[in-house]
């Protein structure tokens, strides 16, 4: 299920009213907290079997982050806009591994969803998702509130994986399974789906660290806007920090745009540029840049440059 985008309001934390909703295999799971649990399986020492009161009683952590989501996986290249900036609660995945006991020969660790169904000619299957056992034990959060409140149905009730740096898609919703392994698993949401030749590259990767990218929220793309000075504004974000952005307005060349720092959380950053807007209609466009060189492309790829039309009056 990929809804229609709905507008990301411009505020720092996305109300959860606003936040997208991705369900790759129809009906959502009925997952209920007090009959829910985790099993933690394959290459460890301890297997374990976490109940919600279990996992509550571990040490938590709080954070903000962007929640993006990559796109149709049929689709790679269409951007899709959906993003959010969240403020997450829950257990570090290290937590829940330090009580299993990861054996040598793990290398990666798969991440399974209650939510089995059809997609893309295949049937029954469920969601799956891997990374590497260091990234995953560095990264990966088990979440079980989001801004505040426990997680709603749509967003993973009652716990959900959280890649704060990683596309949505890594973020496993309504979580039931982990499983150390040796090798990746063979399946259509790991390597068949969800995979991309980067720029510069010859090989197919996994769908994982954030793109570099940028959204124009100050004014609305179609909207009348009075004539005069106004403030272009938005939010940037990436896998890392982003270092610059620029907003152009019809033909003219790019202008930086003033830029907040991104501080100690992987969220999004707001950018803002006052600029004399004539009488009439205009395009308005705003790109990024980050600390490890990436510009978001002018066209032909799912970070494309953001651009609105408004007409002043």
């Amino acid at each position: 299920m990929f809804r229609t985008d709905p507008e990301t309001p411009d505020a720092f934390r996305t109300p959860v009213e606003e936040v997208f909703i991705r369900n790759h295999l129809g009906r959502r799971p009925e997952l209920d907290a007090d009959s829910w649990s985790l099993t933690v399986e394959g290459l460890v020492e301890r297997p374990l079997r976490l109940d919600f009161q279990a996992l509550r009683g571990l040490p938590q952590t709080r954070f903000t982050a962007v929640h993006e989501c990559f796109g149709n996986p049929l689709q790679p290249t269409v951007p899709t806009r959906a993003v959010t900036n969240l403020e997450w609660e829950g257990v570090p995945l290290a937590e829940v591994l330090a009580l299993a006991g990861p054996r040598p020969e793990a290398r990666h660790v798969w991440l399974e969803g209650a939510d089995r169904g059809d997609f893309a000619g295949e049937s029954d299957v469920s969601f799956l998702k891997d990374l590497p056992l260091e990234q995953a034990r560095t990264e990966v959060v088990l979440a079980h509130r989001m801004n505040g409140e426990p997680l709603r149905p749509d967003h993973g009730h009652p716990v959900r994986a959280v890649a704060p740096r990683m596309f949505g898609t890594n973020s496993v919703k309504w979580l039931t399974r982990i499983v150390l392994a040796a090798e990746r698993p063979e399946h259509l949401f790991t390597t068949r789906l969800y995979t991309r030749v980067l720029p510069g590259e010859s090989e197919a990767r996994p769908v994982r660290e954030k793109d570099v990218s940028s959204k124009l929220l100050s004014l609305r793309d179609g909207s009348t806007v009075p004539a005069g000075v106004s403030e272009l504004a938005g939010y940037a974000w990436s896998s890392t920090e982003v270092t610059a952005v620029e907003v152009a307005v019809d033909d003219a060349d790019w202008q930086p745009a003033e830029l907040d720092g991104r501080g100690p959380d992987p969220s999004w950053q707001r950018f803002r540029l006052r600029h004399d807007l004539a009488p009439g209609a205009h395009r308005i466009r705003c790109r990024a840049t980050d600390s490890a060189g990436r510009v978001q492309p002018l066209t032909g790829d799912r970070n494309a440059v953001h651009e609105i039309a408004v007409v002043a009056v």
